[in-house]
């Protein structure tokens, strides 16, 4: 396979799970002339839309920049990236658990909405590693290949450190829901800041054609 389609197919997945992210927006029950306040009860499903399609776009952002380095694949490379795709595409289900669990205010309910949030979100950062890894033992498959090295020791504990917040999240929520949801959305801030030291990286060593 070349990297062109592996790229097109993976740029088709996000496309189509960010698609799938606002169909939890639903025309709510409301009483006429009551339509206003129905629309803002709905808040939670657009907090958690907001919240999964920032996180979302950055890590499309990291898949693009990152694959966009890679002049060729193997069966490896594409098998990780079917994992590391199938994983992503899970958040849309935790995503709509926030937005219910939020809108009945159980406690009990959006505890387990955020633990699966971070838990899903502590998988992707893992094989985030995990491809990283290979990376770094499969140099051959990268554009500019002599200076991959120096360029991965930039880079490389990002995804450890994300693993780490989504770790201190998921035993947070059990004690505090909101502490374990603001360390999520650091998680995400975190992502988004390590997206921007690979884009320099990448542009600092030159490792795109």
């Amino acid at each position: 396979m070349k990297i062109d389609r592996l790229q097109a197919f993976s740029d088709g997945v996000f496309a189509i799970l960010l698609t799938l992210l606002v169909l939890d927006f639903k025309l709510p029950n409301y009483k006429i002339g009551h339509l206003g306040q129905a629309v803002i009860a709905q808040w939670p499903i657009l907090a958690a839309y907001m919240l999964s399609f920032f996180y979302v776009g950055t890590l499309w952002l990291f898949h693009h920049d990152y694959f966009a380095k890679i002049k060729r694949t193997n069966w490896q490379l594409n098998i990780l990236n079917l994992i590391l795709l199938f994983a992503i595409t899970l958040i849309n289900y935790p995503t709509s658990l926030l937005s219910e669990a939020v809108a009945q205010r159980n406690l009990a309910d959006i505890r387990f909405a955020f633990t699966s949030y971070a838990l899903v979100a502590l998988v992707i950062s893992g094989l985030f590693w995990v491809l990283y890894r290979f990376m770094a033992v499969h140099q051959d498959l990268m554009i500019h290949q002599e200076q991959h090295e120096q360029f991965y020791r930039a880079i490389r504990n990002d995804p450890l450190r994300s693993v780490l917040i989504y770790v201190i999240a998921l035993v947070g929520i059990q004690f505090n829901v909101v502490v374990g949801a603001l360390l999520i959305l650091l998680g995400n801030v975190f992502h988004f800041i390590a997206y921007l030291r690979l884009s320099r990286n990448i542009e600092k060593h030159h490792l795109i054609e």
